[in-house]
């Protein structure tokens, strides 16, 4: 059975560095599209390599303003070929922590919802999307997260509706990235060159490529 993860990983290599000398990736979707767990696995894919989570760098004054922050914290410095330090934000003391490394490895992937937003497109070499409907991924999420979660959800749901209608990431992705019943579909996005579009169709199942 072909490893849709592996064959990703292998085009994701292939790619020019985008910030310095590291390839970004963006994993962005809908919150509860499951990025995470796609992130995980797709960085065990790509020999461990690093995830920063978009959750470690938002926090509940700036779900979505948080951009200087990261341009700041890690963009500039993996830029220059050095080791980033950003702070990660706990959501449930409501602080930022201690600084914390990111090496300028080969490739380095970003998660979270708003990682392909255009303040960000410009040094990603790759954004991927995970194609699942607004209306399902919250309710994955919502189910995830429990009632106690429910006021904090209902927040998020109007910040990203206004986000995503100011600023939409799916439009310029690269990659579709569908989650199947075994495994993910890959597929060309609506921002995919005719290369990648060539170059990128895995599904795991018997019908890959």
């Amino acid at each position: 059975m072909p490893d849709t993860l592996h064959q990703l990983a292998a085009h994701l290599r292939r790619l020019p560095p985008s910030c310095g000398p590291v390839r970004l990736v963006g994993i962005d979707g809908h919150a509860g599209s499951g990025k995470s767990t796609f992130a995980g696995r797709l960085a065990r894919a790509l020999d461990d390599a690093p995830v920063l989570h978009l959750d470690d760098i938002a926090s509940h004054k700036e779900l979505f303003a948080w951009t200087d922050r990261l341009h700041r914290q890690v963009i500039e410095p993996l830029g220059r070929g050095e080791t980033a330090h950003y702070t990660p934000y706990d959501w449930r003391t409501r602080r930022f922590g201690a600084p914390r490394p990111l090496a300028p490895a080969p490739l380095v992937l970003i998660e979270g919802v708003g990682a392909g937003r255009r303040a960000l497109r410009p040094h990603l070499a790759c954004l991927l999307w995970l194609d699942l409907p607004r209306e399902e991924a919250w309710e994955r999420g919502r189910q995830r997260d429990g009632a106690e979660q429910e006021d904090f959800w209902t927040g998020w749901v109007e910040a990203e509706e206004r986000h995503f209608a100011q600023d939409p990431s799916r439009p310029h992705a690269h990659l579709l990235v569908r989650q199947l019943a075994k495994g993910y579909e890959v597929l060309p996005g609506p921002g995919a060159t005719a290369v990648e579009d060539h170059d990128i169709t895995h599904r795991d199942g018997p019908s890959a490529m």
